[in-house]
Formats: C-alpha cells, structure tokens, sequence
C-alpha cells in the first residue's frame, strides 16, 4: 500500500500527466506518454521522487490512473487530461445505465445543458451508483452530492460514441439532458 505522503505526490503526478506537463518540465507526446526519467527528474526539482516510489504510487492507486509502458521506460494517466492527447481508447457499447456524481450546484446547468466535458476532453461517467456518489463529493459540498442516472444504452442506440478507459472509466463527449435522470431523488426515495 502507498505511504500516507504520496497521496499528495499522486495528486501532483495526475496534475503534471493530466494538464500541466510544464510544471515538471517534461514532454507529454501524442498519446499521453512521458518518459519516466524525465518525469521523476522533474518534479525532483520541488520534492523527491524515485522509481520505486512511483512504481509503489501507480501499483496501489485504487482508481487506476496511471499505466507504465510495456518497457516501463514511459508514463501515462489513463484518462482526464485536459490536454489533447489519444490514449487509444476504442469505441465500446455501453451498459445501459451509467451514473455521474456531481454537487447539488452544477444540478441546474446540468438539467439545461447535459453533461459537459467543461475542462477535459471528455465527460467521465461511473458503472455504479456508489463510485458516482463518491465523485460528486469530491466535486463540492460533501453533504450534497447529486448522481444523475445516464441512460447510455438509449444514447449509444441514438449514434453517440462510448469510450471505457484502461482503468473503467466511461467517456463520451457530452450528455444530452434528454439522457439523465435524478437519481439521487430515487435513492432517497427509496432509503
């Protein structure tokens, strides 16, 4: 299990391999890949790193964010970048439902617009209820997290792409309000 202290340097990985490369100073290619040696030298300039500790990070990450090369010799997150890169995802049919967590804020916009990628490339649907609730109290407030049901079958159907990343994430590039339900309303309801 990863030491308490790198769940920090793990946040700051995703940031360097998501969005902002340059903060370590590295080059991110086409499909997402750093080379290792450049990663870990880079931040190495603001905290310390080596390769054992970020072997330790991408093994016991529980979300699965991060994937070596077969050679080990380069990086990637799996998904989230807010940078255009092509990590190789395939078109998948979905299962019919698929759930987004988010706070009770975003609800409105949400209802109005869909589901919208906002900052990265695509907007990032759980296959369980309880991953999406854990989401959307990441999102905002804690104590008011809202999960919205996606009919993804229906909109597969309807000639929407899917995409399921390396470590189970869906993707699509937006959700029409016609596709959502209110699923908190029915879990609670419910409980």
């Amino acid at each position: 299990m990863a030491r308490k202290h790198d769940s920090s340097l793990s946040r700051y990985i995703a940031l360097i391999l998501r969005h902002q490369p340059e903060l370590a100073g590295i080059t991110i290619d086409s499909h997402g890949w750093a080379k290792v040696t450049d990663l870990i030298d880079g931040i190495n300039k603001t905290r310390p790193l080596d390769l054992e500790t970020l072997r330790g990070i991408v093994a016991d990450d529980r979300k699965g964010r991060y994937s070596f090369s077969d050679d080990g010799e380069y990086i990637r997150a799996n998904q989230g970048h807010s940078i255009p890169v092509d990590v190789g995802l395939t078109e998948q049919e979905p299962p019919e439902t698929l759930y987004h967590g988010t706070c009770a804020d975003s609800v409105p916009s949400i209802k109005e617009k869909g589901l919208l990628p906002m900052t990265r490339l695509y907007v990032h649907l759980s296959k369980d209820f309880h991953t999406a609730l854990i989401t959307g109290r990441r999102k905002g407030d804690h104590r008011h997290p809202f999960v919205f049901r996606v009919n993804a079958g229906e909109m597969f159907r309807d000639g929407h792409k899917f995409f399921l990343s390396a470590n189970g994430v869906w993707q699509v590039k937006h959700v029409p309000p016609q596709y959502l339900e209110e699923e908190s309303k029915n879990r609670d309801a419910e409980e």
